[in-house]
């Protein structure tokens, strides 16, 4: 497996984004802004954002981001690459001290993703997507001498596990488990016998459909394009689907509303 010039900067960028985000965790206070949206912003986000940006402009392809004014759709639409980037994913979790929270960087062609990496700083693991090749990657990083040969000569693949034994394992937020979530959960006790739920944050939600861990996500809350790009790589690689419950199609990147509409990531 060879990755290719612009891949290895986004996963360089995610890991040392990482470093950065553990070291203020390590001595985190609590302080954080609220945003317009009412969503939180700490120095983490700020911080992971300035060392992502920085690699990401190597490669000359515009750039969309939770922590940037991004350009207007009049210029966007004639993107037909771009990099969607959440440089820390789950700052609720940062807050809370959970560990559950990631550094998303996406690749999308043409509104579909090709290509994402998602790190999780805490546990120091590295989810990588390969559309293109079919295949997705997950490698426990030594932080102390990470390089991409390391990456590439210690990762396995991902491989997702469809249903069993008629027992299915759905993932749930940790912070927006809603009514209609709810009402799905209750819909798949009338299908299987055994219905278990898997919490946790982030996008690892989409980490544990494309590893077997769980067997569909619905996510029937508001998501930014950010939130999601990078995860549905992942899944998408390894044949998980994620769908739109508007277009009943995968969902699409770069929209002129980065909004995101209710979907199901399933196998």
């Amino acid at each position: 497996m060879n990755l290719d010039k612009n891949q290895n900067i986004a996963i360089q960028a995610a890991v040392e984004a990482g470093y950065k985000i553990v070291e203020i965790y390590d001595d985190f206070d609590g302080e954080f802004i609220s945003k317009d949206d009412d969503s939180p912003l700490t120095i983490a986000d700020k911080e992971s954002n300035e060392i992502i940006k920085k690699f990401l402009l190597q490669t000359e392809i515009p750039i969309i981001s939770e922590e940037i004014k991004n350009a207007d759709f009049s210029e966007r639409k004639n993107w037909n690459t771009c990099w969607i980037v959440d440089p820390l994913d789950g700052t609720k979790e940062f807050i809370k001290r959970n560990g559950q929270f990631t550094v998303n960087i996406a690749l999308v062609e043409n509104g579909k993703p090709i290509f994402g990496v998602i790190y999780v700083p805490v546990t120091k693991e590295l989810y990588v997507g390969l559309v293109n090749e079919n295949k997705s990657l997950y490698c426990k990083v030594n932080t102390e001498e990470f390089s991409i040969e390391d990456f590439i000569n210690n990762s396995s693949e991902l491989e997702p596990v469809k249903v069993q034994n008629n027992i299915i394992n759905v993932v749930c937020s940790n912070s927006h488990l809603n009514e209609e979530t709810q009402s799905y959960i209750d819909d798949l006790k009338k299908q299987f016998e055994v219905v278990n739920s898997v919490n946790a944050g982030s996008s690892l939600k989409f980490c544990l459909v494309a590893s077997g861990k769980a067997q569909v996500y619905p996510r029937l809350a508001p998501t930014m394009e950010w939130d999601t790009a990078a995860g549905q790589a992942i899944c998408n690689a390894v044949g998980v689907k994620v769908i739109s419950q508007v277009t009943n199609e995968e969902l699409l990147y770069n929209k002129e509303n980065l909004l995101n509409p209710s979907f199901i990531v399933s196998i």
